[in-house]
């Protein structure tokens, strides 16, 4: 693995406002109902009609769970985006080298958010009090949302 740049040359990245991070979680939710569609909806329909099984309620957790993450982690570890990301600018690095999260880092930061966002949205509501904005998945994943700058018009 190459080494990080040193400090002074790394470029400086603005970090993401809270209301388009909080957008990006919005349209990423609607995104999220296609890929479960696919991936749980549909095999378990097929399951349901064709076989006439019903798999128990813990696994169906724990399918959604699994497909979810793999979701997250693939984009944020090959590109540092998820499809909504891309759409608001924004980009997760990792807070230490600005470089995408690894795939430990990735489900660290995955695990650390369902608690974060469900739990009466604990986690955002971190971002209010943060000096830096930042949801406390992050914070505790040392990741960190940037915006990414405009592209050029041709």
């Amino acid at each position: 693995m190459p080494a990080a740049p040193p400090a002074a040359e790394r470029a400086v990245a603005e970090l993401a406002g809270l209301r388009r991070r909080l957008a990006s979680m919005l349209y990423e939710c609607l995104l999220l109902l296609g890929v479960l569609a696919l991936t749980f909806l549909v095999p378990y329909l097929m399951l349901g009609v064709a076989a006439g099984i019903a798999p128990p309620g813990w696994f169906a957790w724990l399918h959604i769970f699994v497909v979810l993450g793999g979701y997250f982690v693939w984009y944020w570890t090959r590109h540092g985006q998820t499809l909504a990301m891309q759409t608001w600018r924004l980009r997760i690095v990792n807070a230490a080298d600005g470089r995408s999260p690894g795939a430990a880092q990735g489900w660290l930061r995955y695990a650390l958010a369902w608690p974060s966002v469900l739990l009466l949205g604990v986690g955002v509501l971190w971002a209010f009090f943060d000096r830096d904005r930042q949801f406390l998945h992050d914070r505790l994943a040392r990741t960190c949302i940037v915006l990414m700058p405009e592209r050029p018009k041709a």
